[in-house]
């Protein structure tokens, strides 16, 4: 067993800054080389403490915060333009990292990307939509109008 300092949200085992034990061969050849972890050590301990301040500062603190946060974003749609063809279909696709740019230039609030979650890729202009673990027990839907730049 391999103990690990998570770098990064991974489904199943924890958040950024946990400290995790781990069969060797899923450490030596996923969680390592993909970046999600780092091998633990004594001094390894400043490190988790800087990575869950990070952590917290991002975090809502409270659910009414986490609540009113819902509202404002399943009670509006967000614009996203980006570059299509003619049919309508995108150079690329929509991630998540793009939805957290226009929830925050809509001023609907600061979301993490890696807490937003597309069901299937966004490869064509329309509706389509989003959902936002805003803590552990709220999620929300955001509806995202994708438009093509002029």
């Amino acid at each position: 067993m391999s103990k690990l300092i998570l770098t990064s949200e991974v489904a199943g085992l924890g958040s950024a800054g946990d400290v995790i034990e781990v069969k060797n061969g899923y450490a030596r050849n996923y969680l390592i080389p993909q970046g999600f972890a780092v091998a633990w050590s004594r001094g390894g301990e400043k490190q988790v403490a800087s990575i869950r301040a990070a952590r917290e500062s991002r975090a809502i603190h409270d659910h009414e915060e986490a609540l009113a946060l819902k509202s404002n974003l399943e009670g509006s749609s967000v614009r996203l333009a980006v570059t299509a063809g003619k049919e309508g279909r995108l150079f690329g696709s929509v991630k998540t990292g793009d939805i957290a740019d226009a929830v925050k230039a809509a001023g609907l609030g600061d979301l993490d990307k890696r807490k937003i979650h597309i069901t299937s890729p966004i490869r064509s202009i329309g509706e389509h939509e989003a959902t936002v673990r805003l803590r552990d027990d709220v999620t929300a839907v955001i509806t995202l109008v994708v438009v093509a730049a002029k």
